[in-house]
């Protein structure tokens, strides 16, 4: 079987780009060939050194970078972009049985889709976001600072002013929302839920014949060790960008209403403010392996409170692998792997029931339990690389009987059964 993963990035700077390399290695790890497709020039990560894994770069650049007429233009459909991904697909020396996308909306454009369906291919997405329902992406008001309840690309969602940057943002979103639902239409596509909210919510919104929805959990890479002690490390933790529809605020202050201090791994927008409240650490962004050294040693717990729908951020699944309890907001999905009381705790994105659980974890004895929970309940059905992988080959097969196509295995075409 040969499968092209295309993303615009080749390193793990946030958790699609996170998803897609390590998806590359465990397809690779497990028999599969693979094609990286890179759309945005940059550095690699060595996961993606393999010798399954072929890595192309398509030399785009991200759309915002361009001029802001250009960045309009482009953001609506970017033709050069799919040209350029059309003829790295044309010039593989063996034609893919599958294409796996996690990311269109930073270089490629709606483009992408008419690039890929003319190649007459099975194309399946995982959804990280609802960029493929709603215009802003997260399905999320940020100016009321509130998830999203309107019908995506109805009247009322076009005049709110909800996109994070300005009117002017929202309306170009609101055009290749259009776009996209152009290229989309009468052909199949196939989408990967990482967590079963996005599953009921995305259904949801992503409906009709065209549509096939699967689930598959994000792989955690934590190799398996001793569970941390969280009973002697005292901070709340944050690890991700700062930013109020991440909850970075309430973190801060819940924090500090119950008496433990803050420890935030990251960066963005609230920084400062971060910065200047007493009992609050910023430690900026570092190295994947420095974090979780750090956090093992000084976190009482690690905190997920999401304003939005988030799908599932990594995090939460790697803090039980490391034995530390988590809160999570019960909007985000991945509170789905936190069990309420007994490996965190599942609460509302609000100061009052934040502060109730941070407390509640001012108890040693109790965050040394839920740890230990979290712990062996994560390694008993463990989301590691290979079962990520394992898991992906079994939609890739479903996909490709459901069409009826040939796949092809070590260079052979093989039956799709």
């Amino acid at each position: 079987m040969h499968i092209v993963v295309l993303a615009e990035f080749a390193v793990a700077s946030g958790g699609a780009e996170k998803v897609a390399v390590e998806s590359a290695r465990g397809l690779a790890e497990a028999g599969i060939d693979v094609t990286y497709l890179q759309a945005i020039d940059g550095p690699a990560d060595p996961l993606l050194d393999h010798a399954r894994i072929r890595r192309i770069g398509l030399g785009n650049t991200d759309i915002w970078t361009r001029p802001a007429h250009r960045a309009a233009l482009d953001g609506l459909w970017d033709a050069a972009g799919a040209a350029r991904l059309g003829a790295a697909l044309d010039a593989l020396p063996v034609r893919p049985d599958l294409i796996h996308l996690h990311q269109w909306t930073r270089s490629l454009s709606p483009s992408v889709f008419s690039a890929l369906f003319a190649r007459g291919l099975p194309v399946a997405a995982t959804l990280h976001d609802y960029f493929l329902a709603c215009p802003n992406g997260v399905y999320y008001r940020f100016d009321t600072a509130a998830p999203c309840t309107l019908k995506p690309l109805s009247a009322s969602c076009i005049a709110a002013p909800c996109d994070g940057r300005s009117r002017l943002h929202k309306l170009v979103r609101v055009g290749r929302s259009v776009a996209l639902r152009t290229a989309l239409k009468e052909h199949p596509l196939d989408l990967i839920h990482v967590c079963d909210a996005s599953v009921a919510r995305m259904g949801a919104l992503l409906t009709g014949p065209g549509f096939t929805h699967h689930r598959v959990d994000n792989p955690v890479r934590v190799e398996k060790g001793p569970p941390a002690d969280p009973a002697r490390g005292e901070a709340i933790a944050y690890v991700g960008r700062l930013t109020r529809e991440k909850g970075a605020d309430l973190v801060a202050e819940a924090a500090g209403a119950a008496g433990l201090p803050a420890l935030f791994i990251g960066a963005g927008p609230l920084e400062a403010s971060l910065r200047a409240r007493p009992g609050v650490e910023v430690l900026g962004w570092q190295a994947p392996d420095a974090v979780w050294d750090i956090l093992r040693h000084r976190a009482r717990a690690i905190a997920a409170p999401s304003r939005w729908y988030e799908t599932g951020p990594l995090t939460v699944y790697e803090a039980l692998a490391n034995g530390l309890p988590v809160v999570a907001s019960d909007r985000s999905g991945a509170c789905e792997k936190v069990v309420d009381g007994v490996t965190g705790f599942t609460v509302p994105p609000e100061p009052e029931a934040l502060t109730r659980a941070f407390a509640a974890l001012g108890d040693a004895d109790r965050a040394e339990r839920l740890g230990a929970a979290a712990h062996a309940r994560y390694w008993a059905a463990p989301s590691t690389l290979s079962a990520h992988a394992a898991a992906l080959i079994a939609v890739y097969e479903r996909i490709l009987a459901a069409r009826g196509a040939p796949r092809r295995e070590s260079g052979r075409i093989a039956s799709a059964a």
